[in-house]
């Protein structure tokens, strides 16, 4: 990697923090949460660890980041899918927003660590602005969701919660932690294989059908 050069303008900042990001994202691909620091990111990057720091000043603040980004791409696909007036049938409802989930698994990896951890250890005014941005876009969906089943906002947005959170648990069970791979490897035991997909469009189907 070329050698580092501090930002000098806000389009250069923009293009670091870009860079910061997507090195970030692409070690939590293939490491657990716990494994990626400051440091590994700053060798990632090829860059002092003091570099990183004229940037950001804890990990958390890149994750929120990354996480408010995929989380519109999230949001915009189930809105984009489901455009106002439909008609779909549960069925189908289950079948595309299913769809939506399984491309989005990374953005489910991510909301696992949101409340417990990345939103801990970050300044409250960023953590506004991140949940001015999932208020925003969730009550969009919610208010869709409401329309599409002739239910009240509440329990749409219920549902909408209950798919997030069995999709983020889902989506951690299905990610290979190495660590956890060496373990079971050592004790000689092969899990069952999960179907991803399949796992989420039978359970939006069955939240779905119990609409409270």
């Amino acid at each position: 990697m070329a050698d580092y050069i501090r930002a000098r303008s806000d389009e250069h900042k923009e293009e670091r923090l870009s860079q910061i990001k997507g090195a970030t994202a692409e070690l939590f691909e293939s490491a657990p949460y716990s494994e990626i620091t400051l440091t590994t990111i700053a060798e990632k990057l090829g860059w002092s660890r003091a570099n990183l720091y004229k940037y950001v000043t804890t990990k958390e603040e890149i994750f929120l980041e990354i996480s408010a980004e995929k989380m519109t791409a999230y949001y915009s696909s189930l809105l984009s899918a489901f455009p106002e007036g439909n008609n779909f049938t549960p069925d189908v409802i289950a079948e595309v927003w299913a769809g939506i989930v399984n491309a989005n698994q990374d953005y489910m990896r991510y909301v696992s660590y949101l409340n417990p951890v990345i939103e801990t250890n970050v300044t409250v005014e960023r953590l506004a602005v991140f949940k001015k941005k999932y208020y925003d876009q969730a009550y969009a969906f919610r208010d869709r969701l409401s329309q599409m089943l002739s239910i009240s906002q509440d329990a749409a947005y219920k549902i909408q919660l209950d798919v997030l959170f069995y999709a983020s648990s889902n989506a951690v069970c299905c990610y290979k932690n190495p660590l956890v791979q060496e373990a079971l490897k050592q004790i000689n035991i092969t899990p069952p294989q999960m179907d991803f997909y399949s796992d989420m469009r039978n359970f939006i189907k069955m939240r779905l059908d119990w609409k409270e």
